[in-house]
């Protein structure tokens, strides 16, 4: 499938009733009431707090793909994506039905729907669902397991997303889109099953360097058997992370979506239309690790308190009246070398300031500083 074909069915099928970072049960119901009547919507089982968690069926392949998406609540831009997907396979414009004859999907699109509403990363109950895959204590744990026992998947796709601090390496690349096989045990073997996770990676970066070059990365492998991307690879099922992260200025993540989809739509093709065996998995090696070497600001060759230093700040995500927000705070008051921001700012060797001109310190909240006698917004605009 070509690149340009997929950006094409973007445009076409983005479902515009989403958008932005605050997604919950609200915002997809009418989508799935739609879906509905095209293909299977099912409540599969209810949150700590008795909110419905959802799937869907598409496809009657023989092979089995489980797609879940915010595991963690506030890690909403594959679900976007998972619409448009959806949308993209029920047209029929998009000559797609060779994914669908060749395979089967069931999607979660909100497996955590307490913490989306809340827009945290844990649930009612303040655990992470991605730290219970052993002792399942938690009924959206239960909930994926039982999905997972009965769907018998060939493929997971565990979909998530990252922070604006990492880097494709210790680089001054962001890393975009990030990708993991997880190890199956505590040696980070290469096993056969990994490989073929290793594989579906390789596509799906290969064609991401089209358009992001550079700006892919891989997470530590470090095995963790409490992870369910860790667990499922273990029993022997090929298992993806998927992380979408930053695109300059995206923090909305609307650009990272359109990476997300383009990475389902690549994958799926490969999959539906190769016996995917491992024996392709040697370029998974290529793409870099992830650093952490970016912050949202810098204000470089800054005076704080008389001494010239940078000034590092990091956006906390906030959720007022019901729309996520950007809070500058001040994460870092020392030389920032081999970190980079995703702004920058050169103070010049001036003295900078709080908003109420007072002595700059880490924890500082707020989004101005002064400098030069004059506010600078830390946010872009």
């Amino acid at each position: 499938m070509q690149l340009e074909d997929i950006k094409a069915l973007y445009l076409q099928h983005k479902e515009e009733q989403l958008s932005h970072r605050y997604i919950t049960n609200k915002d997809i119901e009418p989508l799935l009431e739609k879906l509905s009547k095209h293909i299977q919507v099912e409540t599969i089982g209810k949150s700590v707090l008795s909110n419905p968690i959802y799937a869907l069926k598409i496809g009657s392949g023989k092979k089995r793909l489980l797609m879940w998406s915010q595991m963690h609540g506030n890690e909403s831009t594959t679900t976007k994506a998972l619409f448009d997907l959806l949308n993209s396979l029920l047209s029929t414009n998009s000559n797609l039905n060779y994914i669908l004859e060749a395979c089967t999907l069931y999607i979660i699109p909100i497996l955590n729907p307490d913490g989306a509403l809340a827009y945290t990363r844990i649930n009612a109950n303040e655990v992470d669902l991605n730290r219970d895959a052993q002792n399942r204590t938690q009924p959206e744990s239960m909930v994926l397991r039982e999905a997972f026992k009965s769907f018998k998947p060939h493929f997971c796709y565990n979909l998530h997303g990252q922070r604006t601090i990492f880097s494709a390496g210790n680089t001054n690349k962001l890393a975009t889109v990030s990708f993991l096989a997880p190890a199956q045990d505590a040696a980070c073997t290469v096993t056969p099953n990994r490989k073929i996770a290793m594989e579906v990676i390789a596509v799906m970066n290969n064609t991401l360097q089209n358009i992001i070059p550079e700006q892919v990365g891989v997470y530590d492998d470090a095995f963790n058997i409490n992870c369910v991307g860790d667990t499922f690879q273990s029993e022997n099922v090929p298992t993806i992370l998927f992380e979408a992260g930053h695109s300059a200025n995206d923090y909305g993540r609307e650009v990272t979506r359109e990476l997300i989809y383009i990475s389902y739509l690549a994958s799926l093709d490969y999959i539906a239309t190769t016996e995917v065996t491992g024996s392709a998995y040697e370029s998974y090696f290529t793409i870099p690790e992830n650093g952490k070497c970016f912050l949202d600001v810098i204000i470089r060759n800054a005076k704080v308190d008389g001494v010239l230093v940078d000034i590092g700040v990091l956006f906390q995500e906030r959720l007022i009246n019901n729309r996520v927000e950007f809070v500058p705070k001040i994460e870092k008051i020392e030389a920032l070398k081999g970190v980079y921001g995703h702004k920058e700012i050169d103070a010049k060797g001036v003295e900078v300031y709080n908003a109420e001109g007072g002595l700059l310190k880490i924890g500082y909240e707020n989004v101005f500083v002064i400098l030069n006698n004059e506010k600078i917004l830390l946010l872009s605009k």
